[in-house]
């Protein structure tokens, strides 16, 4: 993936110093905008996934990137506790009846409906563009929990995982299946293709796995919010598969999202109890933390579904132009 464009003074230092275009890191840390900071934490976090073309891997561990990278996700830290407050203690017994509530009461923006029954072509397109960030990885960040975790919520993580990446089978990977739906709109399939295209908001979506997933202190909140995305993907899914045969999308284009409607109604329970439940029996100090990243995942979903719906509802396209700040930086 090639490094993108800066967005802010921030980004531009970490962009440069990346490139080979400047020797040093920004010794603090001022954020010009949500996209400064969003960009920032993606690129940082980027390099412990596929990488940048051409960058060293070494700058994975490199200590001034991970002051960096700390203090970018302080920022974001603080915002999420603003969003959701501070993770709560919480009798570990509770955490899948406490997770079912979290979601029956979100009442997040009807993304998923406008585009079952309204929305163009081309906003469906822009929608594929921007979950492709995610989907071309789906489950990786989660999949950092992997080694964290032991017994009966490790064996659940293990199952829910398994079907994320087809079973072993290349072409049963969802991280494949969303290639047949980013086809039949004539995207291209390379891996971050749209980073630049996309604004925070969608940044935000991505760096707040990687917030929970790259830090073992965040274990309890990776599963919380794969949790989360879990108990509620069956049924926006089955809009969206619905959206797309509504604009005359063939097998291979609802194929991802079909394929969801049935996978998560039965990892829905797995999340819950299986594993999340499972979890904080073992860890009770962080059943708490199980809630807080069910909620954070809810929450910045939220935000980032409302800046597509509003700039559609104004008329204007969410690719590139989509640079709204809401709540994200603090």
């Amino acid at each position: 993936m090639q490094l993108p464009a800066a967005r802010g003074r921030v980004s531009a230092a970490l962009i440069d110093v990346l490139g080979g275009r400047a020797a040093k890191l920004p010794a603090f840390a001022r954020f010009d905008s949500d996209e400064d900071l969003h960009l920032t934490l993606f690129v940082c976090y980027e390099l412990a996934y596929r990488g940048w073309d051409g960058v060293d891997d070494c700058w994975e561990w490199d200590p001034g990137m991970l002051r960096l990278r700390t203090a970018a996700e302080n920022r974001f830290l603080g915002t999420l506790r603003e969003l959701v407050g501070e993770p709560e203690a919480v009798d570990p017994a509770e955490v899948p009846e406490r997770l079912a509530q979290i979601v029956e009461e979100d009442d997040g923006p009807g993304l998923s409906g406008y585009l079952r029954g309204r929305a163009t072509y081309e906003q469906f397109r822009e929608f594929v563009m921007h979950r492709s960030v995610y989907h071309l990885r789906e489950a990786d960040p989660h999949s950092w929990a992997l080694p964290r975790i032991g017994g009966r919520a490790k064996a659940a993580l293990v199952e829910i995982q398994t079907d994320e990446y087809g079973g072993g089978i290349e072409r049963r990977m969802h991280q494949e299946l969303f290639k047949r739906t980013m086809s039949w709109f004539d995207l291209d399939l390379t891996y971050g293709a749209y980073v630049d295209s996309v604004g925070a908001p969608t940044l935000a979506v991505n760096n707040l796995m990687s917030l929970f997933g790259l830090h073992r202190k965040r274990r309890g909140m990776i599963l919380g919010h794969l949790a989360a995305y879990e108990m509620t993907s069956s049924l926006p899914n089955r809009s969206y598969a619905n959206g797309l045969r509504r604009l005359g999308g063939d097998a291979d284009a609802t194929a991802f999202y079909d394929e969801h409607v049935e996978a998560d109604a039965v990892h829905e329970q797995i999340a819950a109890h299986d594993l999340c439940g499972s979890f904080a029996a073992a860890e009770p100090a962080l059943a708490g933390d199980v809630l807080f990243g069910a909620r954070a995942a809810l929450a910045v979903d939220s935000l980032w579904a409302g800046s597509i719906l509003d700039t559609w509802q104004s008329g204007r396209p969410t690719i590139r132009t989509n640079v709204i700040e809401p709540v994200l930086a603090g």
